[in-house]
């Protein structure tokens, strides 16, 4: 089916193998929804016969990297020590293009080291998709930098719209983004392992460690602890119901800080696998405050886990939520309290959204979703194989001046 918005032909999308190049600025260990993301999808295109190289900052010393991935240099990102950016590498990445030419090229991220892949990209015409996975333009609000806002906007519009497509993960990013003069976008959705998050592997031992018994009902976060999740409507929530257990999972900038200064709340760190599947299960009510996602994977994890999710109705949850978890006015920190609150305390709706949330998300596999990128992959190779705009230098709309 045609998707408005993009400008190749939707092409006969033959099996066969292509040679994909992947630029990331962060990828699998690190615990993010970028990194885990990236990282599905090129489990998911290897698995379809695809011939994927992978090029990504080393990520420590002894990161050697796996066959088919091409380590490039990195620093640490402030304040997230275990995050890498890549440094620039245009020439590395033509001369390592020049010799074995990809068919299309997928840019995972805006960093230095995806706007070099982007460069080299353009000198050796190759076919460009990129993906817009991260609202940085709203994080500089939460990091007292919010006069970068429309630099960063600028950033981000220039790099999207240099490229043949941009993923978006939602119908509602795309046509925010579109007012904001992005082009040529297209929704590719995420997914979520049913098997690794399930119900089943709830732990009554884990709750005990939690100081949770049978009867306790346990609020539960999962993601960074930091400023752009919006953790403080997060503690009002607990100020309303102090009875019940708070446990946040995930680390951050922030969490130091919290835990000195709110010692009801537990905080467990990062979590990652059939450990971070068993706190997931483990709790009753998934509370996800963030107002800055493009997509938010854990609304997924958590419903596919059979707990009941409160969330604002943007991104994931208002895409795949409906009937089967409740949703807040974006941006209603007080609604956003106040129903959290009245769930808490009402244990049979609880339960009846923790029944219908994995019913719900077991509609979002990993293999349609991987099934749609490669389609459009496949049609990028082939639009820029048959000369129709591998790479665009202009949008065919101009950018209108005065819009944010």
């Amino acid at each position: 089916m045609h998707e408005p918005g993009i400008v190749f032909e939707e092409l006969a999308t033959t099996r066969r193998t292509l040679r994909i190049a992947v630029a990331t600025e962060t990828y699998a260990p690190e615990l993010n929804g970028v990194a885990v993301t990236a990282a599905r999808f090129v489990e998911g295109l290897r698995a379809l016969d695809h011939q994927i190289q992978l090029i990504r900052p080393r990520q420590g010393a002894a990161d050697g990297g796996a066959p088919g991935e091409v380590l490039m240099r990195g620093v640490a990102i402030p304040r997230y020590p275990d995050l890498k950016l890549g440094l620039p590498a245009k020439r590395s990445l033509e001369r390592l293009w020049s010799v074995r030419r990809p068919d299309v090229v997928h840019i995972v991220t805006e960093g230095p080291l995806g706007w070099s892949a982007l460069r080299a990209a353009v000198k050796l015409k190759l076919p460009v998709v990129s993906d817009f996975r991260t609202n940085f333009h709203a994080y500089s609000t939460h990091y007292g930098v919010g006069w970068l806002k429309k630099t960063i906007l600028g950033y981000l519009r220039k790099f999207h719209n240099r490229t043949l497509c941009t993923l978006v993960p939602t119908a509602a990013l795309r046509t925010q983004l579109s007012a904001l003069g992005f082009y040529r976008l297209r929704v590719v959705a995420r997914g979520v392992d049913t098997s690794m998050f399930n119900p089943t592997r709830r732990d009554p031992a884990l709750r005990t460690q939690w100081g949770a018994g049978p009867k306790d009902l346990v609020l539960l976060y999962v993601g960074r602890i930091a400023a752009e999740k919006n953790l403080a409507t997060l503690i009002e929530v607990h100020k309303r119901v102090p009875n019940a257990k708070m446990v946040l999972v995930g680390d951050g900038p922030l969490r130091s800080d919290l835990t000195a200064r709110y010692p009801a709340l537990r905080f467990v760190g990062r979590k990652s696998g059939a450990d971070l599947a068993r706190h997931y299960a483990s709790g009753d009510i998934f509370l996800f405050p963030s107002l800055t996602e493009t997509y938010g994977n854990v609304t997924l994890e958590a419903m596919a886990s059979g707990l009941a999710v409160v969330a604002f109705d943007y991104a994931a949850a208002a895409e795949v939520m409906r009937g089967s978890g409740l949703l807040v006015p974006y941006e209603d920190n007080a609604a956003f309290v106040s129903q959290a609150a009245a769930l808490a305390t009402d244990s049979e709706r609880v339960a009846l959204l923790a029944r219908s949330a994995r019913p719900a998300a077991e509609g979002y596999g990993w293999d349609a979703v991987v099934r749609e990128l490669e389609s459009v992959l496949i049609a990028a190779a082939d639009s820029g194989a048959a000369g129709r705009g591998a790479f665009l230098r202009k949008p065919k709309l101009q950018y209108a001046p005065g819009r944010a």
